[in-house]
């Protein structure tokens, strides 16, 4: 991340937003990972569904891999909004326009930050399943946003890379693109390991006190029993 950083900073001006283009550089690799992550929630919520009837054990584990991807959807596409404001406020003199590609990649924002809210929130022992069927509902979403700015005309640059003969950047600037790209790539890939571990954690802690409680309700209606019945 530091050489990512350092290439980012060092890469030759752009002749048009001088050096405040250099947020590209952070832009582009956490907008192409938010489109990696809900991948990987549906996956696992799928999995999850999968595996409920068949192995509590797996189909736990595969839940927990789904919150910690789509924690990481949350953080990735949040800095991919913020990011692209400040692009556009320099590019265009506004901070927001209902162009197809924000549109659509705000919707992918609020689909996620709605199934955290979700886990936060529902009822206990539904939370996973209502989930696991909102992490459907988003990842549709995915692949709208990422074609709208080839199949829609819009205010938003063409596609880095395979959008056309008039899209693209120098290539002078592809070495601080592909850095960045695998260092928040690998930092990604770190948290979603730790998250993941740490929901793990979270789990067997809940089922070890939803134990504990049913063998105090047991004694305690043993115990009852036995005194009514004196």
């Amino acid at each position: 991340m530091a050489y990512g950083f350092y290439v980012a900073m060092t890469a030759p001006t752009e002749a048009t937003m001088g050096n405040l283009y250099r947020v590209f550089f952070y832009h582009f690799p956490h907008t192409i990972l938010s489109f990696v992550f809900p991948y990987l929630n549906l996956g696992a919520s799928l999995l999850y569904l999968y595996w409920r009837p068949r192995n509590i054990e797996r189909a736990n584990a595969a839940d927990a891999f789904a919150v910690a991807s789509a924690e990481l959807t949350v953080l990735y596409a949040s800095v991919g909004l913020a990011t692209g404001m400040l692009w556009g406020r320099a590019a265009w003199g506004i901070w927001w326009t209902w162009d197809a590609r924000l549109t659509t990649y705000l919707l992918l924002w609020l689909s996620y930050v709605s199934y955290l809210l979700v886990r936060r929130f529902a009822a206990p022992g539904q939370t996973a399943i209502i989930s696991a069927a909102l992490a459907v509902f988003a990842a549709a979403d995915i692949p709208i946003c990422y074609m709208s700015i080839r199949w829609w005309r819009t205010q938003h640059p063409a596609p880095v890379f395979g959008g056309g003969a008039d899209s693209g950047i120098d290539p002078s600037m592809y070495a601080a693109v592909l850095w960045n790209l695998a260092a928040w790539a690998m930092w990604g890939a770190l948290i979603l390991g730790v998250r993941y571990v740490v929901e793990r954690r979270r789990q067997r802690i809940a089922a070890a006190r939803a134990l504990g409680y049913l063998e105090s309700d047991l004694a305690t209606g043993t115990h009852f029993h036995q005194e009514a019945g004196r």
